[in-house]
């Protein structure tokens, strides 16, 4: 027998959980399910911030949250931000008993450090709210519904049928291709998913066996890209990770993907030293007959980095500060202001993946997060074509979606 629901919510992840939660606590009594692909919901949200779960970020200013933390679509979610932003999102966790904590670097955690904490909220909002979730239940396909008594159909991997009178995607950024495949019917195009959030894989004897090693600041750039960066940088057993390198691929997703993830990245230890040449001169003096090697003039320049980078410059092994050559000088200058690094590929953050891609904001109304093409068909989350940078931005953009879409379903509904 086919079954039928007032809302469909295909995707069991950040969004299409809150979409269906906020739908369901707003239209009370709503028949709404979720059909998630897989045989666990809410996937990322365990694993996101090595298990702690990074529920949203410190910025409270809708504008400034929109504007300089998401690559794309920052313009297209100031207006949503303002609807239901990182202060709603807050209210609504520690209204449900979650209590919240602010790290220094803006990230917001619940206080347990546990991600169960955030998936036992949703789960519980969900159940008391009445919906139903199904896990193993992917949906192969999305089309028109040919009976007059809903406006959607809905095929299984089982090969039941669905109706639906509408439809919320939520399928995420790795899933695009299943998305297209899904909204093919409906007109919609597809802009092509590109990795975000990556690290940089680096062979360079400067920083082999050197992981955990972190440097606060540092200034990068990729000339050949137009991309600049600044920020702690943490160097790993595959290269350099961190937020200066996360925001850079995330800024640069498209631009590093058509480099073939190939290219030269310029590293400035120091970039708040001017006058590095003049520190050296002056430790050349002070230091007299103690080796460049194991006296760094740098305090937040680790030591095992410094002697690698006195090495670069060829700075004989036993070298005395006071007798340091100029020339000598002169490259460790070099090394400490532009060091250059080749990036010969990529890796995933951690198990975190983030993609730019998806179904672009212009077909979407962003006030509803419903399709400009066709009633009752809804997006939320990174199935849109917008994604932030590390730190509690691409939660946030799953609650503020999640939220659009959900309310004006439940309007829908409620309005007949």
């Amino acid at each position: 027998m086919t079954e039928r629901w007032d809302v469909a919510v295909v995707g069991g992840g950040a969004a299409g959980f809150f979409g269906a939660i906020q739908c369901a606590e707003a239209a009370e009594g709503a028949r709404i399910v979720i059909l998630e692909a897989s045989r666990r919901v809410l996937t990322k949200v365990r694993i996101s911030g090595g298990g702690r779960c990074n529920v949203t970020h410190h910025c409270f200013d809708p504008d400034q949250m929109a504007r300089r933390h998401y690559p794309r679509g920052h313009y297209e979610l100031i207006g949503p931000m303002y609807r239901f932003g990182v202060t709603e999102t807050m209210e609504w966790f520690q209204s449900r008993g979650v209590e919240l904590k602010t790290e220094d670097d803006g990230r917001i955690f619940p206080v347990t450090d546990d991600s169960q904490t955030i998936i036992d909220c949703l789960q519980l909002a969900a159940d008391d709210a009445g919906v139903t979730v199904r896990m193993s239940s992917p949906v192969r396909r999305l089309k028109p519904s040919t009976s007059d008594d809903a406006s959607f159909e809905l095929l299984l991997g089982d090969e039941k049928t669905i109706l639906a009178d509408r439809v919320l995607v939520a399928t995420g950024g790795i899933r695009l291709s299943r998305s297209a495949a899904m909204v093919d019917e409906f007109d919609h195009s597809l802009v092509e998913a590109r990795p975000s959030l990556f690290t940089f894989d680096i062979d360079d004897e400067r920083i082999a066996g050197l992981q955990g090693i972190s440097v606060e600041p540092v200034e990068m750039e990729i000339k050949m890209a137009r991309l600049d960066s600044r920020g702690p940088l943490l160097i790993t057993h595959r290269g350099f990770s961190g937020p200066a390198v996360l925001e850079m691929s995330a800024w640069g997703a498209r631009r590093l993907y058509d480099l073939d993830y190939q290219f030269e990245l310029r590293v400035d230890w120091l970039p708040d030293v001017k006058d590095v040449e003049g520190r050296l001169i002056a430790k050349r003096k002070e230091a007299g007959r103690r080796q460049v090697r194991t006296l760094a003039p740098f305090e937040h320049l680790p030591n095992r980095l410094w002697a690698r980078l006195v090495d670069a410059a060829e700075v004989p092994e036993k070298c005395q500060w006071s007798s340091l050559p100029a020339k000598s000088r002169r490259r460790l200058v070099e090394q400490l202001k532009r060091s250059v690094f080749f990036v010969g590929g990529k890796s995933t953050h951690k198990e975190e993946f983030v993609t730019a891609g998806g179904i672009p904001t212009d077909e979407v109304d962003m006030r509803t997060m419903e399709s400009r093409f066709h009633r009752g068909l809804h997006f939320a989350g990174e199935v849109v074509d917008l994604d932030g940078i590390t730190g509690g931005f691409n939660f946030q953009a799953a609650w503020t979606t999640g939220y659009l879409a959900g309310r004006s379903m439940a309007q829908a509904i409620k309005d007949g």
